[in-house]
Protein backbone atom coordinates (compact mmCIF):
# COMPACT_ATOMS: atom_id res chain seq x y z
CA UNK A 1 0.00 0.00 0.00
CA UNK A 2 0.91 3.45 -0.73
CA UNK A 3 0.39 6.53 1.06
CA UNK A 4 0.90 10.17 -0.09
CA UNK A 5 1.61 12.79 3.05
CA UNK A 6 1.32 16.04 2.55
CA UNK A 7 0.91 19.01 5.58
CA UNK A 8 0.95 22.46 6.11
CA UNK A 9 -0.53 23.62 2.25
CA UNK A 10 -2.11 26.25 3.43
CA UNK A 11 -4.59 27.20 0.61
CA UNK A 12 -5.48 29.45 -1.17
CA UNK A 13 -2.90 31.85 -0.83
CA UNK A 14 -2.66 34.10 -3.65
CA UNK A 15 -1.55 31.99 -6.73
CA UNK A 16 0.13 29.15 -4.68
CA UNK A 17 -1.11 25.91 -5.37
CA UNK A 18 0.09 22.17 -5.44
CA UNK A 19 2.66 21.58 -7.26
CA UNK A 20 1.93 19.29 -10.24
CA UNK A 21 4.50 16.71 -9.55
CA UNK A 22 2.89 16.63 -5.62
CA UNK A 23 -0.34 16.03 -7.60
CA UNK A 24 1.05 13.22 -9.38
CA UNK A 25 2.07 11.39 -6.78
CA UNK A 26 -0.80 12.05 -4.51
CA UNK A 27 -3.08 10.74 -7.28
CA UNK A 28 -1.07 7.80 -7.71
CA UNK A 29 -1.31 6.82 -4.09
CA UNK A 30 -3.74 4.48 -2.47
CA UNK A 31 -4.61 6.55 0.33
CA UNK A 32 -3.76 10.63 1.10
CA UNK A 33 -2.70 11.50 4.20
CA UNK A 34 -2.49 15.05 5.25
CA UNK A 35 -1.29 16.24 8.63
CA UNK A 36 -3.46 19.76 8.59
CA UNK A 37 -2.98 23.00 8.40
CA UNK A 38 -5.21 23.45 5.07
CA UNK A 39 -6.46 26.68 5.60
CA UNK A 40 -9.78 26.53 4.05
CA UNK A 41 -12.41 24.08 3.28
CA UNK A 42 -12.06 24.73 0.09
CA UNK A 43 -8.67 23.55 0.43
CA UNK A 44 -9.96 19.76 2.06
CA UNK A 45 -12.37 19.90 -0.79
CA UNK A 46 -9.76 20.02 -3.21
CA UNK A 47 -7.45 17.49 -2.08
CA UNK A 48 -10.34 15.13 -1.33
CA UNK A 49 -11.18 15.88 -5.09
CA UNK A 50 -7.69 14.14 -6.32
CA UNK A 51 -9.03 11.02 -6.00
CA UNK A 52 -7.91 8.76 -3.52
CA UNK A 53 -9.09 8.50 0.13
CA UNK A 54 -8.58 10.81 2.62
CA UNK A 55 -7.32 10.71 6.46
CA UNK A 56 -6.74 14.45 7.39
CA UNK A 57 -6.74 16.25 11.23
CA UNK A 58 -7.23 20.55 11.53
CA UNK A 59 -4.00 22.73 12.27
CA UNK A 60 -3.73 25.57 14.35
CA UNK A 61 -4.42 27.85 11.39
CA UNK A 62 -7.39 26.26 9.82
CA UNK A 63 -10.78 27.75 9.31
CA UNK A 64 -13.53 26.85 11.61
CA UNK A 65 -15.35 25.05 9.36
CA UNK A 66 -12.43 22.65 8.71
CA UNK A 67 -12.13 22.18 12.35
CA UNK A 68 -15.89 21.28 12.50
CA UNK A 69 -14.99 18.52 9.54
CA UNK A 70 -11.93 16.84 10.78
CA UNK A 71 -10.73 16.04 14.31
CA UNK A 72 -7.32 17.29 16.35
CA UNK A 73 -6.14 13.78 16.25
CA UNK A 74 -7.02 10.16 14.80
CA UNK A 75 -5.20 7.15 14.35
CA UNK A 76 -6.38 5.16 11.44
CA UNK A 77 -5.22 1.77 9.85
CA UNK A 78 -3.85 0.80 6.68
CA UNK A 79 -3.39 -2.19 5.19
CA UNK A 80 -2.71 -3.64 9.00
CA UNK A 81 -0.51 -1.06 10.42
CA UNK A 82 -2.19 1.66 12.53
CA UNK A 83 -0.60 5.23 12.56
CA UNK A 84 -1.42 8.11 14.43
CA UNK A 85 -2.14 11.69 12.66
CA UNK A 86 -1.35 15.10 14.76
CA UNK A 87 -0.70 18.73 13.61
CA UNK A 88 1.56 19.47 16.39
CA UNK A 89 3.93 17.68 17.76
CA UNK A 90 5.07 20.10 20.09
CA UNK A 91 8.79 20.79 21.07
CA UNK A 92 11.56 19.37 19.47
CA UNK A 93 13.09 18.04 22.72
CA UNK A 94 11.22 14.46 23.68
CA UNK A 95 9.43 14.39 21.01
CA UNK A 96 9.73 10.76 19.31
CA UNK A 97 9.15 9.67 23.06
CA UNK A 98 5.97 12.22 23.72
CA UNK A 99 4.36 10.75 20.51
CA UNK A 100 4.61 7.00 21.73
CA UNK A 101 2.76 8.12 24.38
CA UNK A 102 0.54 9.46 22.85
CA UNK A 103 -0.34 7.16 20.29
CA UNK A 104 0.51 3.54 21.88
CA UNK A 105 -1.08 1.80 19.56
CA UNK A 106 0.47 3.32 16.88
CA UNK A 107 3.42 1.69 14.98
CA UNK A 108 4.22 5.47 13.77
CA UNK A 109 2.95 8.93 13.85
CA UNK A 110 3.15 11.57 11.20
CA UNK A 111 2.59 15.30 12.15
CA UNK A 112 3.19 18.90 10.53
CA UNK A 113 3.18 22.69 11.92
CA UNK A 114 7.04 23.19 11.51
CA UNK A 115 7.65 23.22 8.01
CA UNK A 116 10.58 21.08 8.41
CA UNK A 117 11.04 17.73 7.30
CA UNK A 118 11.93 15.06 10.08
CA UNK A 119 12.07 11.24 10.17
CA UNK A 120 12.92 9.80 13.84
CA UNK A 121 12.72 5.92 14.44
CA UNK A 122 13.40 4.19 17.79
CA UNK A 123 12.93 0.72 18.44
CA UNK A 124 10.70 0.03 15.76
CA UNK A 125 8.45 3.51 16.64
CA UNK A 126 8.37 5.99 14.24
CA UNK A 127 7.59 9.82 13.83
CA UNK A 128 7.28 11.63 10.02
CA UNK A 129 6.73 15.05 9.22
CA UNK A 130 6.67 15.80 5.46
CA UNK A 131 7.58 19.31 4.98
CA UNK A 132 5.44 21.13 3.39
CA UNK A 133 4.77 20.98 -0.67
CA UNK A 134 3.58 24.90 -0.59
CA UNK A 135 5.70 26.91 2.03
CA UNK A 136 8.94 25.63 2.72
CA UNK A 137 10.06 28.40 4.72
CA UNK A 138 13.68 27.63 6.47
CA UNK A 139 13.33 24.49 4.33
CA UNK A 140 15.83 24.48 1.50
CA UNK A 141 13.23 22.57 -0.64
CA UNK A 142 9.29 22.23 -1.15
CA UNK A 143 8.32 18.71 0.15
CA UNK A 144 5.86 15.43 0.73
CA UNK A 145 6.59 12.55 1.84
CA UNK A 146 5.26 8.59 0.70
CA UNK A 147 4.71 5.66 2.72
CA UNK A 148 5.23 2.06 1.77
CA UNK A 149 3.49 -0.52 3.67
CA UNK A 150 4.53 -3.91 3.21
CA UNK A 151 4.18 -7.14 5.43
CA UNK A 152 2.75 -4.92 8.26
CA UNK A 153 5.97 -2.76 8.13
CA UNK A 154 5.76 0.81 6.95
CA UNK A 155 8.88 2.59 5.63
CA UNK A 156 8.52 6.66 5.05
CA UNK A 157 10.33 8.53 1.75
CA UNK A 158 11.17 12.17 1.75
CA UNK A 159 10.49 13.53 -1.75
CA UNK A 160 11.35 17.04 -2.70
CA UNK A 161 9.32 18.99 -5.24
CA UNK A 162 11.93 21.83 -6.10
Amino acid sequence: MLLGIIADTHLPKGARRLPDRCVELLRGSDLIVHAGDFSSLAALDEIRAIGPPVEAVYGNVDSAEVGRELPAERVFTADGVAIGLVHDGGAARGRLERMRRRFPSAAAVILGHSHIPLHEDANGFQIFNPGSPTERRRSPTHTMGLARIEDGRISFELVPLD
